[in-house]
């Protein structure tokens, strides 16, 4: 009996796994893509370094130390395809045109659809900038003398498992708000006003912007437990030390419990949506 469950399993996740590596694959085709992102990555962590810098030499205070601060902006910058700015491009332009009824007339859930789709979109964006983002800030970089500059590797191998395994958590919550941006844009055939709406709370509230440690303390509670945390301030302190241990583990936990709630809101909003959809023309 557990060996059938097993299989039923595996079958039913085919299709989803197959929609990630489609579109993992072509993704990943764009190259020179990967390279310009890259290189724009490079730039505006170097301009955000010097910034770092020119600020630490007159602060009398930080909440962290210079060098855990230019280590979180290399790694704001590698994982920088993770942050849910906007909708899928595809499902965005199948709004547009009506093509997105096809989604609906496909024998699979739309939403687990979709959410493999986004999932796999960012992976695929993230896997070479980031190797190259290793490479050249963590490697790199020392070589050449500008260890001070350099991204730092991880706190311990403790703090590096902890790290990948909420990587694994941001994979989740990205491709959650990814898809609940989808929804809205299928619910106002446009990807306009969602776009314009998330991207400034994505990069204020996740971290991405400037740590989220620099914010006034009475609202740190609040800032490591709301979701856009998980998108990069809480895998950036497990990486650096600061999270460690059981406190670790709770906040891995929190990514994946944003995740599922948001993932949940996504569904049921694509439910209803679905059930309203009307295509026209001939």
């Amino acid at each position: 009996m557990a060996r059938w469950r097993a299989e039923a399993a595996v079958l039913a996740l085919a299709p989803y796994l197959a929609a990630f590596r489609a579109r993992f694959s072509l993704t990943m085709q764009y190259r020179a893509a990967a390279l310009a992102g890259f290189a724009t990555q490079c730039w505006w962590g170097g301009i955000k370094v010097i910034v770092y810098a020119a600020f630490y030499a007159g602060a009398r205070h930080a909440p962290i130390s210079l060098a855990d601060t230019i280590t979180y902006t290399w790694l704001a910058q590698a994982f920088l395809a993770f942050q849910p700015w906007g909708a899928d491009p595809d499902i965005a332009d199948a709004a547009r045109t009506g093509a997105i009824a096809y989604d609906r007339l496909r024998p699979l859930d739309t939403y687990g659809w979709w959410y493999a789709r986004a999932a796999a979109w960012s992976v695929a964006r993230v896997l070479p900038r980031a190797a190259l983002m290793f490479a050249v800030a963590g490697v790199a970089m020392p070589l050449l003398g500008l260890s001070a500059w350099s991204l730092k590797p991880p706190a311990g191998v403790e703090a590096g498992l902890l790290f990948v395994a909420s990587m694994i958590g941001v994979i989740a919550l990205s491709a959650a708000f990814v898809g609940l941006i989808d929804v809205f844009v299928a619910l106002m055939l446009s990807d306009r006003g969602v776009n314009l709406f998330i991207m400034p709370l994505t990069n204020i509230f996740s971290g991405l912007m400037i740590p989220l440690a620099f914010y006034p303390a009475p609202l740190q509670t609040f800032l490591r437990l709301q979701p856009f945390a998980g998108l990069a301030d809480t895998p950036f302190r497990i990486y650096l030390g600061e999270t460690t241990g059981w406190a670790a583990a709770g906040a891995i936990g929190l990514q994946l419990a944003w995740a599922a709630v948001i993932a949940a809101i996504g569904r049921a909003l694509l439910a209803r949506a679905m059930r309203r959809l009307q295509v026209q023309g001939g």
